[in-house]
């Protein structure tokens, strides 16, 4: 286990301050996460075929092209499901956790967290927007916000 000054836990905020860690970025996401660090929602769209595809991979699953494009989105869409996470914990984070795999307009599915909602008012099918979070190490990473009517 990490030690608080390891992970980066209570940099900011003070002593015990809840951060977040930064994102895995791998060659394969980079481009993910530099629009995130920007606050931008992007995808992969295959040069070939045309087709979205997330979360980023090298290779097209439908045409197995391995050319690509960034595909910026609009970061709108609908709780397609979710869970409360309570155990384990982690330090990292601050409980419970709201996961929540979210189908955007333009067609492919994100998992991220919900935040700005209470666990019993999450509903599937409700409509969300995307938003940022900083990371203990200054990037962003996306998470979710119920759209009020």
């Amino acid at each position: 286990m990490l030690s608080a000054e390891e992970s980066g836990a209570g940099d900011e905020g003070g002593e015990g301050a809840v951060t977040r860690p930064d994102p895995l970025v791998t060659e394969d996401s980079e481009v993910f996460w530099a629009a995130a660090d920007e606050s931008r929602l992007v995808a992969q769209r295959c040069s070939s075929c045309g087709r979205l595809r997330h979360p980023p991979r090298p290779m097209c699953p439908h045409c197995h092209s391995l050319d690509f494009t960034a595909q910026e989105l609009s970061g709108r869409g609908t709780l397609y499901s979710y869970a409360i996470l309570h155990h384990p914990q982690n330090p990292l984070f601050e409980y419970p956790v709201l996961a929540a795999l979210v189908d955007l307009d333009e067609g492919v599915r994100l998992m991220s967290n919900l935040r700005g909602v209470d666990p019993p008012d999450i509903r599937i099918g409700m409509k969300v927007q995307v938003g940022y979070e900083a990371t203990s190490g200054g990037h962003q990473v996306p998470v979710f916000d119920p759209v009020r009517p």
